[in-house]
């Protein structure tokens, strides 16, 4: 990385998604040194997907070939695309560079995966570090190697399990951890707002609904499983988030057990996270050791937090603790983010501690 200088080469792949959209967002609101914005979108783009406007947060220019991505000193991966053939050719040079730690090939460049693109399991990609800066200044962490190149900004999801689940073990041994997820429709992406919004209205208006996204009527329901090549897509999230939770973990604390649920929200994860710990504990000390960056925790009486609520905020909302009557070691806590903030704030917040190293 090179010395702080007027600003960085910034390269953004998937700017028009939203995570893309949150993420130009939250580089302009911290002001982050950028002296040249360039956007690189996935081959296999949709042509009808909504386009942001990238004037109205930073001034950036289309990725030609007089940009290569080796130039660049941060790439941004905000899209999805299932693997690496789904890149523009432009960044796979940098990519690739980065996922071998290769100094001689892209001296200055950094990759920030947001969506978890490089086509294979990080695993299998020794070279990538997950990182959560926020949990990383209060709980003691490795520092990365100054040649490392490919960082992980782990799932929103992901994120909040970790984050629960490491500052409850801090301070009380955990005997197990189990979350339910319930995720919004903007996880799928924006044809799936769509969906959700036309079955809403078509179902109030007694019209036939479109199912091509969920393959099952969401609006006003709940789905464990959606229909067709959704389901596989909902699998492989899943998977996703817990092998990044492990990943993270890395055996510090027990590595929970998760389930998602596919709820009738556009924005926003919610939790319900049950925890045992190995000696009764009161829940204003779990409330106590929740508490912290990025952690909210709702004073008693107050309501419980909700998707409205967290929409828009990179904090976490959590409600007040509930001991569960039947089991004096267990306790019941239900959490609220705004997924696609909070991934843009991990994002930008691993740039800043990469700049500030």
């Amino acid at each position: 990385m090179k010395p702080p200088g007027p600003g960085y080469q910034v390269g953004v792949a998937g700017g028009a998604s939203f995570l893309g959209q949150e993420l130009l967002r939250v580089l302009k609101e911290r002001a982050f040194p950028v002296s040249r914005l360039v956007t690189f979108e996935a081959e296999e783009e949709e042509p009808d997907l909504p386009i942001v406007d990238l004037a109205s947060h930073l001034e950036a220019e289309a990725a030609s070939k007089e940009v290569p991505a080796t130039e660049l000193d941060f790439i941004f991966l905000a899209d999805r695309p299932r693997s690496t053939s789904g890149l523009s050719p432009l960044l796979l040079p940098a990519l690739e560079a980065a996922r071998r730690s290769a100094p001689d090939q892209a001296p200055h460049c950094v990759v920030i995966d947001m969506a978890e693109a490089q086509g294979e399991s990080a695993g299998e990609t020794p070279a990538a570090i997950y990182r959560i800066p926020f949990l990383e200044r209060t709980e003691r962490a490795a520092q990365p190697s100054p040649h490392a190149k490919l960082f992980i900004s782990m799932h929103p999801a992901a994120m909040a399990l970790s984050a629960v689940t490491l500052r409850l073990g801090a301070r009380f041994p955990l005997e197990s951890v189990v979350a339910q997820i319930f995720f919004p429709a903007s996880e799928l992406g924006p044809r799936a707002i769509d969906e959700l919004q036309k079955q809403t209205t078509s179902l109030l208006s007694f019209q036939q609904i479109p199912q091509k996204t969920f393959g099952a009527q969401l609006a006003f329901n709940l789905l464990a499983h959606l229909g067709g090549k959704r389901d596989s897509d909902r699998t492989a999230l899943e998977c996703r988030i817990r092998n990044q939770v492990r990943q993270y973990l890395a055996g510090r604390a027990p590595l929970p057990a998760l389930k998602l649920t596919q709820v009738p929200v556009f924005y926003s994860l919610a939790f319900s996270i049950y925890v045992e710990t190995r000696q009764p504990a009161a829940p204003e000390a779990l409330e106590a050791a929740l508490a912290g960056e990025h952690i909210r925790v709702r004073r008693r009486g107050d309501s419980a937090p909700s998707p409205v609520d967290a929409a828009g905020s990179g904090d976490i909302l959590v409600d007040s603790v509930t001991p569960d009557p039947a089991h004096p070691t267990g306790a019941w806590i239900w959490a609220a983010v705004d997924n696609i903030r909070l991934a843009a704030e991990n994002a930008v917040e691993i740039a800043q501690s990469l700049v500030k190293r």
